[in-house]
C-alpha cells in the first residue's frame, strides 16, 4: 500500500496544485514505489509566498503576536508532531534508508526538542532594550521579525533540519515557505497534517515539494526576505550568489569533511567507545554532513587504530532500514550509491589501501546498499580525503605529532564538525581550540539544541540553533528619542 497525496498544504489548507506533475517516491531498501505527492510549480510557489506574506503582514497576525502566545502555538505544534513521532520515523526510514532505530530517535524525536527549546526561549528572550544616547536622550534597539523565509531542507535529516529553520523563524515572528527535498516528501506531508491540527495560524508555514528548479525560484522570489538552506556546498554557492545579488540575508549549512583526531592516549576499546564512535563517524549510513570521515591516527598507534576501525566496520549490521537490528542501511537513491561507489573506486585508483568493505553486501539484492568501508594509507591531499563522499566510507590518515595532526585537520576546504579522542579531556579541548571548524566534540559528537550549529569556509554561513538562530531571523531597528 502506497502513501499518496493529491494536494499541497498552503495557507493553512489543502489546495489543488497548478500542475498534474507528481513526485514518485521509492524505498531506499527495496527500490519499490512507496508513494507520491504533487510536484509544486512556480505558480504554487507564488501562492505559498503570498499566503506567507498575508500571514506576516496581518495587523493582528503572527508577527504581531506576543512572544508567549507564539511560544504556546509552537508548543502545540510540537505536541502534534509528537503524536505522529513513530510514523515520522517510519516514513523517513522508508524513503532515505536511515535505520529505523536512528530515525525514531532523531526524525521522530529531535524536532520536538528543537521546537520546545524555542518555545521556551520566548519566555526570556529580549526583543527591545533602552540604551542611553551618547549625545543625549534615549536610544531604543528593537529586534523585529525579518519577514517571509524561504526554507530549503535536505533529504538526509528532513524533519530535524527543517525544524532547525522553522522553529527559530516562527519564534522570531516570521512566516515560512518550506521546500522539502523530492527524496523525502512523504514525511513533509505528515508534517503538514501536524500543522493543520496545531494552533499555528494559517499561512505561517506552507509546504511546497519540488526539485532544484522550484527551489531556485523560491530562493530568488521577489517577496522572500531571507533564505535558509541545508544541502551541498555546490548548491549553497549558487544560492549565496543569488542572495548576494539581491542583498538578501541567507543562512547556509553545507558540506563537511571533518577530522576525527585520535590522540596518542586515546581509548580504543570498542566496548567503551563503539557507540560514540559510530555516532561521530558513520551515523545515518555516513549520510551526515558533520561526520569525522577523516580519521587522523598517530604514527605510533596507526596500525592499532586501523585494526580497531576494521573490527568496528566489520561488526556493523547492514540491512533493511526498517529492521530494528540494522545499523547501516542503504544509500538514499541508486544515483547516490553510484556516487559513493565512484569515490571508492577513486580511492583505490589513487593508491589507498582497502582495509574492509568497498562493495555491495552479497546477501542484499534489492536496495541501494554499500558496505561500511575503511581505507588506510590515505594521503590528505587525495580525492577521498578532500571531497565529501556522504556514505559509509572512512579514510585513515597518519600524523607524526599533535602539531602535525592540527595542520592536517585544518588542511581542508571544509569546517563543520570534528572530534578529538583522548583520555585527557582538557588536552582534547586544547587541541579542539586549534582546529578550524564550527563545531567539535571531545570523545563524542552530540548536537546541543541550545548552542549554535554551523560551519566555516565551504561548510557554510551563519548559525542554526541556540539564541543565535533566533537572532538570524530578526532585523535590528534603532529608534532615537
Amino acid at each position: 500500500m502506497t502513501i499518496d497525496y493529491d494536494k499541497l498544504f498552503i495557507g493553512g489548507q489543502w489546495v489543488a496544485p497548478e500542475s498534474s506533475a507528481r513526485i514518485q517516491v521509492t524505498s531506499a531498501s527495496t527500490g519499490e514505489p512507496i508513494g507520491s505527492v504533487p510536484e509544486a510549480q512556480e505558480a504554487d510557489i507564488d501562492t505559498a509566498v503570498a499566503a506567507a506574506r498575508r500571514a506576516f503582514e496581518d495587523p493582528s497576525g503572527w508577527s504581531q503576536w506576543e512572544p508567549a502566545r507564539r511560544g504556546a502555538a509552537i508548543e502545540s505544534l510540537a505536541n502534534e508532531f509528537e503524536k505522529r513521532a513513530e510514523e515520522f520515523g517510519r516514513r523517513v526510514s522508508l524513503q532515505n534508508g536511515m535505520p529505523i532505530s536512528i530515525a525514531t530517535q532523531l526524525e521522530g524525536g529531535f524536532p520536538t526538542i528543537v521546537m520546545r527549546y524555542f518555545a521556551e526561549l520566548l519566555k526570556t528572550a529580549s526583543f527591545e532594550e533602552e540604551r542611553p544616547h551618547l549625545l543625549g536622550g534615549t536610544t531604543t534597539v528593537r529586534r523585529e521579525p525579518i519577514g517571509v523565509v524561504g526554507a530549503v531542507a535536505p533529504w538526509n535529516y528532513p524533519q530535524t533540519l527543517a525544524a532547525f529553520k522553522h522553529a527559530p523563524a516562527m519564534a522570531a515572528g516570521c512566516t515560512i515557505v518550506l521546500k522539502p527535498s523530492p527524496e523525502t516528501v512523504l514525511d513533509a506531508m505528515l508534517f503538514a497534517e501536524a500543522l493543520e491540527a496545531s494552533d499555528v495560524p494559517a499561512g505561517v508555514i506552507n509546504i511546497v515539494p519540488g526539485g532544484r528548479e522550484v527551489g531556485a525560484y523560491l530562493v530568488s522570489h521577489r517577496d522572500i526576505d531571507k533564505v535558509a538552506f541545508t544541502g551541498s556546498t555546490a548548491a549553497g554557492r549558487q544560492i549565496a550568489e543569488t542572495c548576494g545579488r539581491l542583498l538578501r540575508p541567507v543562512t547556509l549549512e553545507l558540506g563537511g569533511k571533518s577530522a576525527a583526531v585520535v590522540l596518542d592516549d586515546a581509548e580504543l576499546d570498542l566496548a567503551k567507545i563503539g557507540e560514540d564512535l559510530f555516532a561521530a563517524t558513520l551515523m545515518n549510513n555516513g549520510q551526515t554532513c558533520y561526520l569525522g570521515t577523516r580519521v587522523l591516527a598517530p604514527a605510533s598507534r596507526y596500525d592499532e587504530v586501523v585494526d580497531m576501525l576494521q573490527a568496528f566496520a566489520s561488526s556493523l549490521t547492514v540491512g533493511d532500514a526498517l529492521d530494528p537490528a540494522t545499523q547501516i542501511g542503504p544509500m538514499a537513491s541508486s544515483t547516490h550509491r553510484d556516487r559513493v561507489e565512484g569515490y571508492i573506486a577513486k580511492g583505490l585508483g589513487d593508491g589507498a589501501t582497502l582495509v574492509t568493505g568497498g562493495g555491495r553486501p552479497k546477501d542484499l539484492d534489492a536496495g541501494w546498499f554499500v558496505e561500511p568501508t575503511i581505507f588506510s594509507e590515505v594521503d590528505n591531499h587525495s580525492t577521498i580525503a578532500q571531497e565529501e563522499i556522504f556514505g559509509p566510507v572512512l579514510s585513515v590518515i597518519r600524523y607524526t605529532d599533535t602539531d602535525d595532526a592540527v595542520r592536517i585537520a585544518n588542511d581542508s576546504d571544509y569546517g563543520l564538525g570534528g572530534t578529538v579522542w583522548t583520555s585527557d579531556p582538557e588536552r582534547g579541548k586544547s587541541v579542539a581550540r586549534r582546529i578550524h571548524t564550527g563545531t567539535i566534540g571531545i570523545n563524542r559528537y552530540l548536537v546541543d539544541p541550545g548552542a549554535p550549529f554551523g560551519g566555516i569556509k565551504a561548510s557554510g554561513i551563519g548559525r542554526e540553533l541556540g539564541p543565535d538562530a533566533l537572532h538570524a531571523y530578526q532585523a535590528v531597528k534603532t529608534i532615537y528619542s
